[in-house]
């Protein structure tokens, strides 16, 4: 639900870039040159730099937090993007898009390199492209094969699409609103996963 918000807030508030999703930076930022536009693929990269730093700073940490630790990682790459949603939600429009884009690819990646798993399985909280195949992939087993254990894959990762997509919604809504303080939203399902999460 976080990556979606996240994801629509930077390209509802932040010029039509993406922090999480990279594919469709690099996308859009081809479409751009090839029409001749080259005055918004600056943002397209400045967040695909800082999604490789925020990969490499999470990576350090596990390092440091090997998976008999996992739990406390978990728990600190969580309160690292709560303080990047923070921090930008005080300096939205009042600096340039480029830092606040930065400092959400930092989130975004963050959550991508630590979070990959689920119930042991792959998965990817912020691209919806792998699990709408796995969520394919799992019904036709469930159907063709009878296999249970697919119907509850099939249940999860659908559990997952339909949360990117209300964070989205949600976010879409509320940037009306609010503006710049709507990646609070994304804080604030981050808070609750620390506080209620396992």
């Amino acid at each position: 639900m976080a990556a979606g918000a996240l994801d629509s807030y930077t390209y509802l508030e932040d010029g039509g870039v993406f922090a999480g999703l990279q594919t469709g930076n690099l996308i859009l930022t081809g479409l751009r040159v090839g029409r001749g536009d080259y005055g918004d693929i600056l943002q397209a990269i400045v967040s695909l730099l800082m999604f490789m730093v925020g990969v490499a700073i999470i990576r350090t940490i596990q390092y440091h937090y090997p998976v008999e630790r996992i739990v406390r990682r978990r728990v600190i790459t969580l309160a690292f993007e709560i303080l990047l949603f923070i921090g930008v939600s005080v300096i939205a429009n009042r600096v340039s898009e480029l830092v606040t884009t930065g400092m959400l690819a930092l989130a975004a990646a963050s959550q991508l390199q630590e979070f990959r798993t689920m119930k042991n399985g792959p998965f990817t909280s912020l691209m919806m492209t792998g699990n709408v195949r796995t969520l394919a992939e799992s019904v036709l087993d469930f159907f063709a094969q009878n296999d249970k254990q697919a119907l509850k894959k099939a249940g999860d990762i659908a559990t997952i699409i339909g949360a990117f997509f209300v964070g989205a919604l949600l976010n879409g809504y509320l940037v009306q609103y609010f503006h710049g303080q709507t990646i609070l939203l994304s804080a604030v399902i981050l808070l609750v996963v620390i506080v209620v999460g396992k």
